[in-house]
């Protein structure tokens, strides 16, 4: 788990929200004082913490952080306004792995620090705080389309996203993999060689191990009662694929994982 601490909602927001979308689970603290009570009781694996911030700022959270024999060794990758090289050094000299400036770095840059500090981190638990170090695993989703080009297309959005994906194009496929590994959402078309999506969905709500995954049905069908029957079927959403570019799609599928 990942623990960012900031001030700044939007900020801290972005960041939690981008944290999940690549598969890692993450909680949010508004300032130091807070900060440090969800160090102490969830021992994340990470901390982002940021340096200006009320009641008690960044540093003071490192000082403190590194007099408390629970969490000393907890990894922080610092998040500042200021990329002065003494307020970095002094980050790093009271344990900071890394150094990130807002008005420079990207959301793409904070997920390669925080793979990298996670990655070099044993994978083993440390007795002495009982807190494992092990990275967390992508969301992954299980694409069942039999139309080639819009199953690759959306698969590397779903991949630049962060997303474990597979691919598949029937419902022979589709049930073999889920027996190897339980996606985290299933995007699932409706007209399929063999068994349709409707008879996919309906064996999938029926099986326990498979009912609470959630499921959008994409399909060329836009009849109502195409509609209403996927979501009887228990559907998450239904999406009409002329009305939806891959880019929403993409979203819709996001928002399922997060709900």
């Amino acid at each position: 788990m990942i623990l960012v601490i900031e001030d700044d909602v939007a900020l801290r927001e972005m960041l939690v929200e981008k944290l999940r979308k690549a598969g890692y689970a993450a909680q949010s603290a508004e300032d130091g004082v807070v900060g440090l009570e969800k160090m102490r009781n969830t021992l994340p694996d990470l901390v982002l913490l940021d340096i200006l911030m009320p009641r008690k700022d960044g540093m003071q959270v490192l000082e403190e952080k590194a007099k408390d024999t629970a969490i000393k060794n907890l990894p922080v990758i610092i998040i500042s306004n200021s990329g002065q090289p003494v307020e970095i050094e002094r980050a790093k000299k009271l344990g900071a792995k890394d150094f990130l400036i807002k008005a420079i770095f990207n959301p793409s840059e904070v997920l390669e620090k925080v793979a990298h500090v996670l990655e070099v981190l044993p994978n083993k638990t440390d007795a002495a705080q009982g807190t494992a170090r092990v990275k967390a695993q992508p969301v992954s989703i299980l694409i069942v389309e039999d139309d080639q080009f819009l199953r690759e297309l959306i698969a590397q959005k779903l991949l630049g996203e962060g997303y474990n994906v597979e691919s598949v194009i029937d419902a022979h496929a589709a049930y073999a993999a889920l027996e190897q590994h339980v996606p985290d959402a299933i995007l699932l078309d409706i007209i399929l060689p063999g068994e349709s999506g409707f008879v996919i969905l309906e064996k999938l709500k029926g099986d326990t191990r498979f009912a609470s995954i959630p499921v959008l049905v994409l399909s060329n069908l836009g009849q109502r009662e195409d509609m209403e029957k996927a979501m009887r079927l228990g559907a998450k959403d239904f999406l009409i694929k002329a009305n939806f570019t891959p880019e929403e799609i993409v979203r819709h599928i996001q928002q399922a994982v997060k709900d």
